[in-house]
């Protein structure tokens, strides 16, 4: 990509796009405190200046597809922002920026800077998989790694558990909301000009997180009389379920789901649902778009039509799981709609799948949609929703995201929560859901690993729904249960996906993991 210099004076940048200005600078001075005796104030204004290269990892300016935050998004006021107010708020910095879209920009940039004097780098993640800090860690140069929030989240969670497992010494790390914490992490880099290593520089970084990381709350939940079901009896259930899995996806995975859950995985082409599709009862799809127009709490940027096309393919969904006798069904739902394979986005669908105790699951993640037919087997029905986390240090929060969520979270037969009725959000095309839910409930989130015999868990309390438009609709944020530190460590092993329930499932997850003869890793 065309490098875009500039040369600017703070490291206070890039976080939550609604929060760039939010706090004043007096953490440029007050965190270096927090760093200990090695570093020191600058003695003169002529002293040299820590010179560091900010790298914007991203497609494009403004992004040309879809992906997260969204298709069009302007990334160009962001990082115009950020230059300017940094060249007010943080003097003792010498800034150099550039945009990179994956390894080649990023070595370009490293040329470039072999006869420069770079002190050390900022790496901010604004779209989720865009290789390029991994070349500039390898530099062994001091490296911030900073993640867009609701823009860069599942590179940044991935590719800095990679880095966590492979105790790379230079690397430190910021996710977080708070303008400040970000502040305070870069005026890590000051202990460089006090004689400091990258790894001290690292380990600095480390300590700033853990000290301005929210306190945890006092967790107290609201009652929630879940009555889980006898790990036999689950296990019974999961052996008569089905898994429709069209347009293909994770083909490692389905042999391992079958011989050791008991779970038998069918692959099916688009074609089937596609005909499904079309053969749906006009009058009953129209049907069911008015009801979703008298119920839904907002119908925002969704045209009748596509309600309609939406209940028919929600239609199809149910003929096709019919047909085959199955329980669960999961979808290559991008793959499929922007191939032309289908012609409506299934998340309506999936979400009244949810709420009737059957499966409907995004993107053809066979281990997911595992997943979630436990959580049903094991709670009566309760359904779970596959979501793209965030976390956010400055909350003390994870934030579960994705364009599908039931709205009867305590089962087919509890309370339904408002929900709204969205453009599908990466593309802005098709019907979505945002659902409301419910807070102050204890969550469980899983991962189900058969070819490992492993189950993941962790835990938290329900307790907002964000509403930032940028990445998927349905945003639940829940304090975890645990270290936060922790929580950063695996997702490297287990990819981005998480599958949330209502419902304490700690106990009957570890007795469920002794019955298969499998172990629980503990997330958090």
């Amino acid at each position: 990509m065309t490098l875009d210099q500039v040369r600017s004076g703070c490291a206070c940048c890039g976080v939550s796009r609604r929060r760039f200005l939010a706090a004043g600078c007096a953490t440029c001075a007050g965190a270096v405190g927090l760093l200990g005796s090695r570093v020191s104030a600058r003695a003169a204004d002529d002293a040299p200046k820590t010179r560091i290269r900010i790298i914007y990892s991203l497609h494009a300016p403004k992004q040309p597809g879809p992906d997260w935050p969204n298709v069009g998004f302007d990334f160009q006021p962001v990082m115009d922002r950020i230059r300017s107010e940094l060249a007010k708020r943080c003097p003792d910095f010498e800034f150099v920026t550039s945009m990179a879209n994956g390894p080649e920009a990023a070595a370009k940039i490293l040329s470039e800077d072999a006869s420069a004097a770079v002190d050390g780098y900022l790496v901010y993640q604004l779209n989720c998989w865009n290789r390029v800090v991994q070349t500039i860690a390898a530099t062994g140069k001091p490296t911030l790694y900073a993640d867009f929030q609701y823009g860069g989240s599942g590179g940044f969670l991935v590719y800095t558990a990679g880095f966590l497992r492979n105790a790379t010494p230079n690397v430190g790390f910021v996710a977080s909301s708070n303008i400040e914490d970000l502040v305070a992490a870069v005026n890590c880099f000051k202990l460089l000009k006090n004689g400091g290593t990258a790894a001290d520089f690292a380990a600095a970084t480390a300590r700033v997180r853990v000290q301005r990381t929210k306190a945890a709350g006092d967790g107290a939940c609201k009652p929630d009389a879940l009555a889980a079901l006898d790990p036999q009896e689950c296990l019974a259930k999961m052996k008569k379920s089905k898994i429709l899995a069209v347009g293909g996806g994770w083909p490692g995975i389905a042999p391992a789901i079958t011989s050791e859950m008991g779970i038998e995985v069918l692959n099916v082409p688009f074609a089937e649902v596609n005909a499904a599709w079309e053969a749906a009862s006009k009058e009953e799809s129209k049907a069911i778009a008015d009801r979703w127009q008298q119920t839904a709490a907002v119908i925002r940027d969704v045209s009748r039509e596509t309600l309609e096309t939406s209940a028919a393919m929600y239609l199809g969904q149910k003929a096709v799981l019919k047909q085959h006798g199955a329980n669960a069904i999961t979808i290559n739902c991008l793959g499929g709609f922007y191939g032309g394979h289908i012609h409506a986005y299934p998340c309506l669908g999936f979400h009244e799948l949810l709420n009737e105790g059957l499966v409907g699951a995004c993107e053809c993640d066979v281990r997911s949609t595992a997943t979630m037919l436990t959580i049903s087997a094991l709670t009566g029905g309760r359904p779970g929703y596959i979501s793209d986390p965030v976390i956010d240090t400055a909350s003390r929060q994870i934030i579960y995201a994705h364009c599908v969520a039931t709205n009867k979270p305590l089962g087919p037969e509890g309370p339904a929560n408002p929900f709204e009725i969205l453009t599908h959000s990466e593309d802005r095309q098709g019907a979505a859901v945002r659902s409301v839910l419910p807070l102050g409930y204890m969550t469980t989130s899983l991962e189900v690993a058969p070819e490992r015999k492993q189950i993941l868990i962790h835990q938290g309390k329900a307790v907002d729904n964000v509403a930032d438009d940028r990445a998927c609709r349905t945003k639940l944020a829940v304090e975890p249960v645990g270290d936060l530190e922790k929580l950063f460590r695996e997702w490297d092993q287990w990819g981005w996906h998480r599958v949330t329930c209502y419902g304490d499932l700690k106990e009957p997850v570890f007795a469920l993991a002794d019955a298969l003869g499998w172990k629980v890793l503990e997330e958090a």
